[in-house]
């Protein structure tokens, strides 16, 4: 029993650690935009978006629920040796690229993380596959609809403000920007830090700490406030390359995939899938850009991010494997 405990305990101290470098991976997401065009003060917006990322964490627990049950076959499979490991892999990833600042997912290094572990541990037989590929489709489709919807968005815009002066428009959608970076901020936390609450959930479901899967308050509060600490220190590296070297934004266009991103992330919230945040704030960007004009788009970061997009699975269900061996040896 006390092995469990410390078991337990670990596994949430992990989650907890994955929440908060989360928080800091992904503030790019919810500020990049308005910060690159000079709608608000980075500090203010950091702030801002910590707040809200609290807020939107404990708005609901369907994609905690959606983590914590699709992607395994029971929770009598899993052990918290496998949670731990998922964990470890996962965050090692999140780490390198926030270090080499390259945009990627943490919701894919998560779920890689956990088959990854799971596959290593019990088999294929431990894998829900129709839950696994439900949550990759919902990964895959997002950033490839903020695109399309990213570009829809743009072309509206342009024909309805397209006949004013250039200054005019940029002075008034710089204060715009500032509410669309809020609901970027919400929508963000609403979908990421219910992963580490799903995590949570099932260490305690297998744990018999919890008779079913229903996230705990405690476990909400934890979550969220892990989040917004790791978002509130900022993630200047990966804000430099989404905001800037993706496509040169104006305020019009920040605007534009700022409330696209939030629309794509919450509509997926709303329907329980779990999303790359980065990657449908990145894909927003693309297709706002390409409505200005295709070549302004700097496709060759658009590719490398796409590199990260494709590998991020594989390399952490390698990692999650690999992990689950060190945990076993040092338990």
């Amino acid at each position: 029993m006390p092995e469990l405990q410390f078991l337990i305990l670990t596994v949430i101290v992990l989650a907890l650690m994955f929440d908060f470098i989360n928080g800091f991976h992904d503030t790019a997401n919810a500020i990049a935009t308005s910060v690159s065009t000079r709608a608000i003060k980075p500090a203010h917006a950091i702030i801002m978006a910590a707040f809200l990322n609290f807020i939107g964490a404990i708005y609901s627990t369907g994609v905690a629920k959606t983590i914590g049950g699709d992607i395994v076959a029971s929770a009598e499979m899993v052990d918290e040796h496998i949670i731990i490991a998922a964990l470890v892999g996962s965050i090692i990833w999140n780490l390198f690229t926030w270090y080499v600042a390259m945009p990627s997912s943490s919701s894919h290094a998560l779920v890689g993380g956990i088959i990854g572990a799971v596959l290593v541990s019990t088999g294929s037989t431990g894998l829900n596959l129709i839950g696994i590929g439900k949550i990759v489709l919902s990964l895959i489709a997002s950033p490839l609809l903020a695109i399309f919807s990213g570009f829809l968005v743009m072309t509206l815009l342009f024909f309805l403000f397209g006949r004013f002066a250039p200054s005019a428009l940029n002075g008034r959608f710089k204060k715009m920007q500032i509410l669309s970076a809020a609901a970027m901020a919400f929508s963000h936390g609403s979908n990421d830090a219910q992963k580490s609450m799903g995590i949570i959930t099932l260490a305690l479901l297998s744990g018999g700490y919890i008779s079913s899967f229903e996230v705990p308050d405690y476990v909400k509060f934890l979550c969220a406030a892990a989040m917004a600490c790791g978002t509130a220190l900022g993630g200047w590296r990966i804000i430099r390359t989404i905001g800037g070297k993706i496509f040169k934004l104006e305020p019009i266009s920040g605007f534009a995939a700022d409330l696209n991103s939030s629309i794509v992330i919450f509509s997926a919230t709303l329907l329980h899938l779990p999303v790359s945040t980065t990657h449908v704030v990145s894909g927003s960007i693309m297709g706002v850009g390409t409505a200005k004009r295709i070549r302004a788009v700097r496709w060759g970061v658009a590719q490398q991010m796409l590199a990260a997009w494709v590998l991020t699975i594989p390399c952490t269900a390698v990692m999650g494997a690999l992990a689950y061996q060190l945990v076993l040896w040092i338990f």
